[in-house]
């Protein structure tokens, strides 16, 4: 049995870097890559290619990259796990199959599948499951004929059961990104499923790769600190049996990974950190120790968690009218207040009221509160949203924006997207139902054409472990004044953040650059200071969680992201922006906490 296996990320999410893969089974050793294909709202985009062909419905781009790759991956023994099925995980293994016989290549293909229950929902219903929507608390009854799709986060269980069948390569339907990379954890060392602790390690390490080069310098606050994004270096987990693990990368890549680095990933879509839960456990993110351990080498210990929960999340998508977004370039000067009379004239040449509409000077701070908007500029793109449940009026309004370019202002010019196209709005629904009534299906396809079907089942057991329990929200800080001279500065001063979506909620994690800074913080940046500085743009309320084991606030902002998803008309509808327009606030600081900040 390993004491240590080496598991690689080569993809964050579907339109990744297609050749990530290749470079990370090129540029050193490794025992497993794991991919994530799938976003909330991406099941419901591969359900419609499915309706129109029956042969689709999976990310065709791992296809493509294994015309290249799968030499390597039989060569290198590296084995390879991912969510790319979508909608059709036995389609995908079954093309993987016959390219890997093309190749004249001989592999194992796991498929797992069993988390589509969207032909289920009638019978589902009438056993007792509610479905009730996890973030708003609305009635199922509301969307049930309109659901379009409607897949169960199943965990890291079948995919060791793939593994344990010797399979190459895994594809899954809705595996959870975490549970992708903690499966071959439990392979390799026979971690048991009730070890909590050890699950709990499994699950932060593939929270801290999941979202590929994210977790590797892309995307963090000092970005300047990075020397270079070139030929960028995804990140890789060094697993130890203990479930102490290291967070690295490959040598002579890009990227930068360092304690600041990995903090930023773990606050990433984070909601209560005493109780992230997923289908193989809870981990306790107020556990977890972070240290650097040399270059581009971090340590991470001291992961807790608990039972997994008697409930699986439910993804489901639901048909909610139809949208459209179009855009002019209005160029200076005076683009403001070009920009001002074209809105007026559109909005009443279109004629009619919709269910939403939004402007954004999109250049001139249309992303951030309306009191950071002090950039001059001399060109701007006008842009205008609507959405509603009648497609005539969507028409119009797409015939209505190229109709401006001759008969406005001077400086104007048609976008390069042309006429906007009205695009089908599919709207999120979270909900939860017993796991007992899911069951998973593991097919092994072998290129002799030999197959072995298992099925596997998740009981209720009453497992027994530390009790769920919630982070901690408000603490009594023990100092609320500070002596010495003041002096104003941004926030990003004494602070590095990321943001992230869940539904039409923003999450902010923003981690202090000192011990002394995060006493501060947490006596001064309270939800209330920073619901005012949000202002309109936040339409619910500010919850903050406390993290003293990585010195960071988790903000949950409700009602930021314009609905979430495909129904939002916002311009960053996943939100990834706030982070950054929050260190933007000034903020007024002893002189003393900002000594030797990095």
């Amino acid at each position: 049995m390993k004491k240590m296996i080496r598991i690689a990320n080569a993809g964050g999410y579907w339109g990744d870097d297609m050749d990530a893969l290749r470079r990370q089974l090129t540029g050193g050793k490794l025992d497993y890559v794991t991919m994530d294909f799938l976003a909330e709202i991406t099941m419901s985009i591969l359900r419609k290619q499915q309706l129109s062909n029956p042969e689709l419905g999976y990310a065709k781009d791992f296809l493509t990259q294994l015309e290249t790759c799968l030499p390597l991956i039989v060569e290198k023994k590296v084995r390879v796990i991912n969510n790319a099925g979508g909608m059709n995980p036995i389609g995908l293994g079954r093309q993987i199959r016959a390219l890997a016989r093309r190749l004249g290549l001989d592999i194992k293909v796991g498929v797992v599948y069993g988390d589509d229950i969207s032909t289920r929902l009638y019978e589902l219903t009438a056993a007792g499951e509610k479905f009730t929507n996890m973030e708003t608390g609305e009635d199922f009854t509301s969307v049930r004929s309109r659901i379009t799709s409607a897949n169960v986060y199943l965990g890291a269980e079948p995919v060791v059961a793939a593994l344990d069948e010797g399979c190459d390569i895994v594809v899954t339907g809705r595996v959870t990104d975490t549970g992708l990379t903690l499966a071959p954890m439990i392979h390799e060392f026979g971690w048991a499923m009730d070890d909590w602790d050890r699950m709990a390690a499994g699950i932060v390490a593939g929270h801290i790769i999941e979202c590929g080069a994210q977790g590797s310098g892309g995307n963090i606050t000092d970005w300047h600190e990075v020397p270079s994004f070139h030929n960028m270096g995804y990140p890789i987990i060094e697993m130890h049996r203990s479930g102490e693990f290291y967070v690295t990368k490959h040598k002579r890549t890009g990227g930068l990974i360092n304690e600041k680095s990995v903090k930023e990933q773990l606050v990433y879509e984070m909601g209560d950190p005493g109780q992230y839960i997923s289908p193989d456990g809870v981990a306790y993110f107020d556990s977890i120790t972070v240290e650097e351990a040399g270059r581009d080498r971090v340590k991470v210990s001291g992961v807790k968690g608990g039972p997994a929960p008697e409930m699986f999340k439910v993804s489901m998508a639901f048909q909610d009218g139809w949208k459209a977004e179009g855009e002019i370039l209005v160029s200076g000067p005076e683009v403001e207040k070009k920009a001002a009379c074209v809105e007026e004239i559109f909005w009443e040449k279109v004629g009619h009221t919709f269910e939403e509409t939004a402007t954004a000077l999109t250049g001139a701070g249309s992303i951030w509160p309306d009191h950071l908007s002090t950039c001059s500029t001399n060109e701007i793109y006008l842009r205008f949203g609507v959405r509603d449940h009648d497609l005539h009026k969507i028409n119009d309004f797409s015939k209505a924006v190229p109709a401006l370019i001759l008969a406005g202002p001077s400086g104007m010019a048609v976008s390069t997207r042309g006429r906007p196209r009205p695009q089908q709005v599919m709207a999120y629904w979270p909900a939860l139902m017993r796991r007992d009534r899911v069951s998973a299906k593991v097919l092994t396809l072998a290129t002799d054409c030999k197959e072995h079907f298992q099925e596997i089942h998740f009981p209720i057991r009453g497992e027994v472990g530390e009790p769920a329990r919630s982070g901690v929200k408000t603490s009594r800080p023990l100092r609320r004044t500070w002596p010495g001279r003041t002096v104003t500065v941004p926030l990003r001063r004494l602070c590095y953040a990321r943001s992230g979506d869940k539904g039409d909620t923003c999450n902010i994690g923003v981690l202090a650059r000192s011990p002394g800074v995060y006493d501060w913080i947490k006596v001064k940046l309270t939800p209330a200071v920073v619901q005012r500085f949000f202002g309109p743009m936040v339409k619910g309320e500010v919850t903050r969680y406390e993290l003293d084991n990585l010195q960071g606030l988790n903000f949950l902002l409700a009602g930021a992201l314009g609905g979430g998803g495909t129904r939002s008309l916002l311009v960053d509808p996943q939100g990834k922006t706030m982070s950054q327009a929050l260190l933007e606030m000034q903020v007024k600081v002893p002189v003393g906490l900002l000594r030797g900040l990095k």
